[in-house]
């Protein structure tokens, strides 16, 4: 039997009450009729008692006491899953916004997922090529591994973002999709994206979720859970190595700030919700490997930290949970240098599981380990320039500093639309390394420095 509840009890922004309400669940779906014939949706976010507290995806503007009948769904938000979601635009819930029609579909997925069982959890080996010298290199990106961008505000995320999408591959597989979810963004930005992904040909793998700054916050905090719920379909059902994008997520972060408050909850950090380590965790894991089945999802959320704070909560609760991080800098990015990564503090924990022989090459851990060890000394160098001024430094010291000008100009910065093989990568960082004295690379053993160095004119060719 199914019960329509004639009125409401309460309205506070995109938050209603309903009273004397039974057997409701956490997370269903309730249907709102209003008296024009027109329909809203949303989700039981509270219970207490008989009375539930209902989040309105399309907000409550022209809602009454009196104008609505409430309908209980029985289930949770559930998205329609087919193969034919490949190359489609949808919205941040996963309605369809291209104008291409519904999605017929094979299966109907909560999208709050199933988890995974951390028995069958497979170990992430493997990397995904992405293009660019300073994450394949430094930073190297693993099969079902969780890997975050922090970026500042201004900075070329977006830009990054794109180019992931348009080079991200893997090289034993042609069976590779990407999820790309968008959250706040503004229509230039959503335009951006749409056409950069048309014009490189690339929207046969993409699946796109679009959630714009205009849009009410609910539909911001359900966006990655659409495409996370979408990923996982990919990966373990149509069995495809996936990739999933997700920008920017202090954006969602920041709606569910909105929505907490909006709830009457005790704020923590900065009014953020004491809730938002678990939070962030039910999403970040749901990237991995399960045993036996072939496919996989990979992550890469993007966050900008406000005021480039790497305390701030958002990215010091993502470094908690992510397996490392891939930090931009201000200060490259002044310089001009695309992308700007600075490769310091960025870290890839999974790396070492993923590179070497029978992955990318047999030398690529001994120089990733020798050019950050030279690329830091670089920086020593430059502090104590700083003090005693460049013509004081010694011959190391002075090498070191033409060192690090080649490195950033020729190894961190490359076009935007330059997409470098990790043989040329790794080709690249060996020739930056052979313009040093043999006895300056400190990390290499004798037999690598037989095979890859080829020592020129240091004076002439740094």
């Amino acid at each position: 039997m199914i019960i329509k509840h004639l009125q409401l009890n309460q309205i506070n922004g995109s938050l209603v009450t309903l009273d004397n309400v039974k057997d409701a669940s956490n997370e269903e779906i309730v249907t709102l009729n209003l008296e024009d014939g027109s329909q809203r949706i949303g989700r039981i976010v509270k219970i207490d008692g008989e009375e539930v507290t209902i989040q309105v995806f399309e907000g409550t503007r022209g809602l009454s006491m009196s104008n609505v009948t409430t309908t209980l769904s029985g289930k949770p938000m559930e998205i329609p899953l087919s193969p034919e979601i490949l190359g489609r635009t949808f919205d941040g819930l996963c309605r369809p916004i291209d104008g291409l029609g519904d999605i017929y579909p094979e299966e109907y997925r909560d999208v709050n997922g199933s988890p995974i069982n951390p028995v069958s959890r497979e170990y992430p080996r493997n990397f995904i090529q992405t293009g660019i010298s300073s994450i394949d290199a430094l930073a190297t990106l693993i099969r079902g591994q969780k890997l975050p961008i922090f970026s500042g505000s201004g900075m070329k995320h977006n830009e990054l973002a794109v180019q992931l999408v348009r080079q991200s591959s893997i090289s034993d597989s042609n069976d590779f999709a990407i999820v790309f979810a968008a959250m706040g963004v503004k229509n230039d930005v959503a335009m951006y994206f749409k056409n950069s992904f048309r014009e490189a040909n690339v929207m046969d793998r993409v699946v796109m979720l679009l959630n714009l700054a205009n849009d009410p916050i609910i539909e911001r905090i359900i966006t990655p859970k659409c495409a996370l719920t979408i990923a996982e379909y990919l990966a373990f059902t149509l069995h495809k190595h996936t990739l999933v994008i997700m920008t920017d997520m202090t954006s969602y972060c920041e709606a569910l700030r909105e929505y907490s408050s909006s709830k009457g909850e005790i704020p923590g950090r900065k009014g953020f919700p004491g809730y938002l380590y678990s939070d962030l965790a039910s999403l970040y894991e749901r990237a991995g490997m399960i045993e036996g089945v072939e496919g996989s999802v990979t992550q890469i959320p993007i966050l900008t930290m406000p005021n480039d704070d790497l305390t701030h909560p958002i990215p010091d609760l993502t470094g908690y949970i992510t397996e490392g991080q891939i930090v931009l800098d201000r200060g490259l990015d002044y310089k001009g240098i695309y992308p700007p990564i600075s490769v310091l503090p960025s870290l890839s924990r999974l790396m070492k599981d993923g590179i070497g022989e029978g992955y990318t090459r047999a030398d690529h851990s001994t120089l990733a380990n020798q050019l950050l060890s030279t690329y830091a000394k670089v920086q020593d160098a430059k502090a104590l320039a700083s003090v005693i001024g460049e013509d004081e430094l010694g011959k190391e010291d002075k090498l070191l500093l033409k060192f690090g000008e080649a490195f950033e100009e020729r190894f961190l910065n490359q076009g935007y639309t330059e997409n470098r093989t990790i043989e040329q990568t790794l080709d690249l960082g060996w020739e930056l390394l052979s313009t040093l004295p043999r006895n300056m690379l400190d990390r290499v053993d004798d037999k690598t420095i037989e095979q890859y160095y080829k020592p020129a004119n240091q004076e002439e060719n740094i």
